[in-house]
Formats: C-alpha cells, structure tokens, sequence
C-alpha cells in the first residue's frame, strides 16, 4: 500500500531511483519507463544531456504524458547509498550498458522489455 502511494505520488518530472516502484507506476499509468544510465557527476555527455534534454520544458511535458522516469545513476564523485549504487550496477549487465557505455537512455514496457535505445550525446538535442 505505500509502495502504491509512494508510486502514484512521484511526478514523472522526477527521476525514480527504484527500479521496481518505475516498474510497477508504469504498469498503473500504463506508461512506459525511460531509463537513464549516467555518470552525473563525472561524465560530460551525460551532464550535457541532462542540461540540454532533461531539464527542458517541452521534455518534461512530453514525459509527463509518457514516462516514468528511472535515473540509473554511476556517479564517482558524490557519495549515494549502497543500496541503490548496487541496483544500478545491477542494472548495467541486463541492459548492456557495459559496452554501451553513458548516457545511454533506454524505453522499456512495464515488464522490462526494450521498445527503443540510444546510447551517447553529442548535443543534438540543442
């Protein structure tokens, strides 16, 4: 029950930090969820992408509609919690992101299966 609350009450403006509640808001918004594997505090592109793309309000507007959000974040610089640093690298291995690399931005349905992907930013969402 607060699992379903905390779910229906994130904005999807936010960037989920757990893959199971992205998972399980999707399925109840009938939506689709939108992976971002990043290195936010280290990797150019992805801060880049972040800036460029993400925090844009036509971006938002869109994913509002059509996402949940999932940051699958790798960061070297700021400290996050062990529990979820070992969920995103979790998460690397099942996506490929190993090879991909960051920022690679991944749409999945609500039972984890990939509709759609692309991986690197050079700024074409300027």
């Amino acid at each position: 029950m607060i699992l379903g609350y905390a779910a229906s009450s994130a904005s999807a403006s936010e960037w989920l930090t757990n893959y199971e509640m992205a998972l399980a808001t999707a399925k109840a918004e009938n939506k689709l969820v939108l992976l971002d594997f990043t290195g936010s505090d280290w990797c150019g592109p992805c801060i880049a992408l972040q800036k460029d793309v993400f925090s844009q309000p036509k971006f938002v507007e869109y994913a509002t509609k059509h996402f949940v959000l999932r940051e699958v974040d790798s960061r070297a610089k700021t400290p996050m919690p062990d529990e979820l640093s070992q969920q995103n690298e979790n998460l690397k291995l099942p996506y490929g992101i190993e090879k991909k690399g960051d920022p690679t931005v991944i749409a999945i349905t609500p039972d984890g299966k990939i509709i759609g992907e692309f991986c690197g930013y050079d700024g074409e969402g300027r």
